[in-house]
């Protein structure tokens, strides 16, 4: 069994599961501070996976998200000049988004059962980092949200301006959602708990806070109790209307938010409305 570390998580190996945490900004500062600036976190998510795939000892993976880190940015930090000049360098737009597609397609290919354990809110981008897993079990209060096109509606969170939903937004929530609620939630930023999207069918369990870990490892545990390639293959084949969905579809959303990106630096960042 590989030893892994990583700048932006943790990460810990016990028997045939490998458990990752989201490193708080501080311990991911203190672990490695250039190496989290270097590496943008969806690439470097997708390196981890890559790695755990190659790795035999290790069957399930347990993704934990939501919470502090997932709250999305906050809506100064949309506005500063900073953000804006990282999203308009072509060598960080390039690591950035090239690093979500990686993630979407390793995620989907990978053969180990991916479960996402939500532990608290998910704004943006990782909502869909949850839902390309397996399974997916969230505190029953927890929000799910978009924020791309909700237009400051989430503050003190989320774009004063409208984004294109290009980290995996347009290629997922139609796989989730009736079109109708796909567009929605991607088109006016329409805010669900975890408790109406397990109604819905869209994750497999809401559960109270307190619930959370004993769920999920009883999850881990009748996976592991399945013989491990009759499991693989389920997956590869269950999956295969997930891969060509993101093959359709996620490299052109991510390229459309990069052309609004540029869009709006040219346009003004604080013009919401104009196409031209």
């Amino acid at each position: 069994m590989g030893q892994y570390t990583s700048p932006h998580f943790r990460i810990e190996c016990e028997g045939q599961v490998a458990t990752i945490w989201t490193q708080t900004p501080d311990k991911a500062a203190a672990a490695d501070a250039e190496g989290a600036a270097r590496i943008p976190a969806a690439l470097a998510l997708a390196n981890l996976f890559d790695r755990l795939r190659a790795d035999d000892d290790i069957r399930v993976i347990v993704l934990h998200r939501g919470g502090a880190s997932f709250g999305g940015h906050t809506t100064a930090r949309y506005q500063s000049r900073e953000w804006q000049a990282h999203h308009n360098d072509p060598v960080n737009i390039w690591r950035t988004f090239s690093g979500i597609v990686r993630l979407h397609e390793v995620m989907a290919s990978i053969e180990k059962p991916i479960i996402a354990q939500v532990d608290g809110d998910l704004i943006g981008g990782g909502c869909y980092i949850a839902l390309s897993a397996d399974l997916i079990v969230a505190r029953e209060d927890a929000r799910f949200l978009d924020h791309h096109l909700a237009m400051g509606q989430a503050a003190p969170v989320g774009p004063p301006f409208g984004l294109m939903p290009g980290d995996g937004g347009v290629a997922l929530a139609p796989l989730y959602f009736t079109p109708p609620l796909a567009k929605e939630w991607l088109m006016l930023g329409k805010e669900y708990t975890a408790r109406e999207l397990a109604q819905r069918g869209i994750i497999n369990y809401a559960v109270p806070a307190q619930e959370l870990d004993a769920t999920v490892a009883d999850l881990v545990q009748r996976l592991l109790q399945r013989p491990a390639y009759p499991l693989a293959w389920a997956k590869r084949v269950a999956n295969r209307h997930v891969i060509d969905q993101l093959n359709r579809t996620l490299d052109a959303g991510a390229g459309y938010e990069m052309i609004g990106l540029a869009q709006l630096e040219r346009q003004g960042w604080e013009d919401k409305t104009t196409l031209d």
